[in-house]
């Protein structure tokens, strides 16, 4: 925890000493990552927590009582509220038993914490009004001026109107100057207290400046990085930069969860932004993490504030599923005028094949009657078996070809047809998903490779003939052909034209002409013999 701890306030450190800018996207969309995976690790925090929470029970009979409650009451205060509440309890029982007046005072005050973190408002001022302050300790004082002043302020912001809210500031600015006045200075309470009242007072700027110097303070725990980190990014919600904001609500949600930390509102107001920045996906999951966080904790106000959001979020969702299902029907349609065009391609190959045996046959009469044009009736005669076989080899791997098309596009039809009958749109989505168009164009180019290779076994051996041993083509490991090799194997197949290799690999026919050139000006042989030797190359 000490590493993690260590490199997150080394983050947070820069943030602090550069401006705060607007960041890119790549860089909001990796703090989002690095999120996602946090909070994919939660229950090893947690289960580090519990832990941690086991030890202290177990230590409780080698401590005085009330050391050892206080520790596990301040195990739970973030943690969880009902265990929290039940310590407190105990904290109070035990000082009262013990008649130690600064006992009772602190028991008091975590009481009071504890039912104001959890939105009981009424239950946390008539816990703090019973509290003597008189007479105790200046640290316990100053505990007490800032639970108030926290009381008032979260009263206003619950109230949140243009008549009672300015009232509860105003006493809540008066408590924490008490507090301030208590509090050591330099301290991280007396600076995070400060900067609190002056964003109450509307003095943001002011407020911005000394929680980024609590920043680049070294030793913050965890808790206290995303307590400041958070309240810094309020600052700039209201000032209209929500891009900085949602940059720091993420470094505060990543400290919450590494922390243990349940009774928070960074996750929740990092959903709130991403939502209103049309960033459903990601704002869907950080509001469902807020749900179980103030579930888990027991926040009511925070129950209260997520039930409002989730509807909005929610139904957005139910909206782009619509949009997908729409995506989902052309793709079908763009998938079916593809298979028929590959039928129609196949049924011209065919026929192809059938006029060349035609020719092949006429050709051979032809030897037989004309002694005298053996030799160019051969080469003539190989050429076309050749060509014969080329095409008879490529039959054969359209007809596999279109076969796994058909079998493909039956089985997504069906699965589309059931899904979209029983409006599963999460499993659409999926399905749509898991169509990898770009794996399908390489397993194409594979199948050619191989098919290639087959009729051609040689071909590489005699086409790295043709150059220099430092231009020769060093294929990668589980590697057929690549680019280089595919151009000159098309025009070993007989396909010269630049527009139709271009359309076959899915370049720009200028790319095909650089390519070309790039080769043959590498080459030994003279650029204009070069696809002359390229299709000296004989089959198997």
């Amino acid at each position: 925890m000490t590493t993690i701890m260590r490199q997150l306030l080394t983050g947070l450190l820069l943030l602090a000493l550069l401006p705060v800018k607007v960041q890119s996207q790549d860089s909001t969309g990796r703090l989002l990552q690095e999120l996602n995976q946090t909070i994919e690790a939660a229950p090893t925090y947690d289960a580090g927590k519990l832990a941690a929470i086991s030890d202290l029970k177990h230590a409780l009979g080698q401590t005085p009582l009330f050391d050892g409650y206080l520790r596990l009451y301040e195990a739970y205060k973030v943690f969880n509220y009902d265990s929290a509440f039940a310590y407190a309890r105990l904290l109070q029982a035990t000082a009262v038993a013990s008649h130690d007046a600064n006992r009772i005072v602190d028991a008091r005050l975590k009481m009071g914490f504890c039912l104001l973190s959890s939105g009981l408002f009424k239950e946390t001022l008539d816990s703090l009004d019973k509290i003597n302050i008189q007479g105790a300790p200046d640290s316990l004082k100053a505990e007490y001026y800032a639970l108030m002043g926290r009381y008032y302020y979260d009263l206003g912001d619950f109230d949140n109107d243009s008549y009672l809210t300015p009232n509860y500031t105003r006493i809540g600015n008066a408590y924490i100057d008490s507090a301030l006045a208590l509090y050591p200075k330099g301290s991280f309470h007396s600076l995070y207290y400060q900067g609190l009242q002056q964003i109450k007072s509307g003095k943001r700027k002011d407020a911005a400046v000394l929680l980024k110097e609590i920043l680049s303070h070294p030793n913050l725990s965890l808790h206290q990085v995303a307590v400041t980190t958070s309240t810094l990014s309020d600052i700039y919600i209201t000032e209209g930069q929500p891009d900085t904001a949602i940059l720091l609500l993420i470094r505060a949600a990543i400290a919450d969860i590494q922390s243990s930390t349940k009774e928070n509102a960074a996750i929740f107001n990092l959903a709130q932004l991403l939502y209103k920045k049309g960033d459903v996906r990601h704002a869907s999951v950080y509001i469902e993490t807020a749900i179980q966080n103030a579930v888990f904790y027991g926040a009511r106000q925070r129950k209260v504030q997520v039930s409002a959001i989730l509807p909005l979020i929610e139904g957005e969702k139910v909206s782009r599923v619509e949009e997908q299902k729409a995506v989902f029907v052309t793709w079908a349609i763009i998938s079916t005028l593809l298979l028929l065009a590959v039928i129609v391609l196949v049924f011209i190959v065919f026929r192809q094949v059938n006029h060349l045996k035609a020719a092949q046959s006429a050709l051979t009469e032809a030897h037989e009657a004309e002694q005298a044009a053996n030799a160019r009736l051969k080469d003539t005669n190989r050429a076309l078996s050749e060509a014969n076989k080329i095409k008879e080899e490529y039959i054969s791997y359209f007809f596999n070809a279109d076969s796994e098309s058909l079998s493909r596009i039956e089985k997504f039809k069906k699965n589309l047809e059931q899904k979209i009958a029983y409006r599963k749109w999460e499993d659409i989505i999926a399905l749509v998903n898991s169509t990898n168009l770009k794996k399908e164009k390489e397993e194409l180019l594979l199948n050619f490779d191989r098919v290639f290779l087959k009729l051609f076994p040689d071909f590489v051996q005699r086409y790295n003939d043709l150059f220099r041993d430092e231009d020769k083509v060093l294929l990668k490991d589980n590697e057929l052909l690549n680019t280089d090799l595919r151009i000159f194997a098309l025009i070993r197949m007989g396909i010269h034209e630049n527009e139709k290799i271009a359309r076959i690999l899915e370049y720009s026919v200028n790319t095909i002409n650089t390519y070309k050139t790039r080769i043959k000006n590498k080459s030994v042989v003279p650029n204009d013999e070069f696809e002359q030797r390229i299709m000296e190359i004989k089959t198997l």
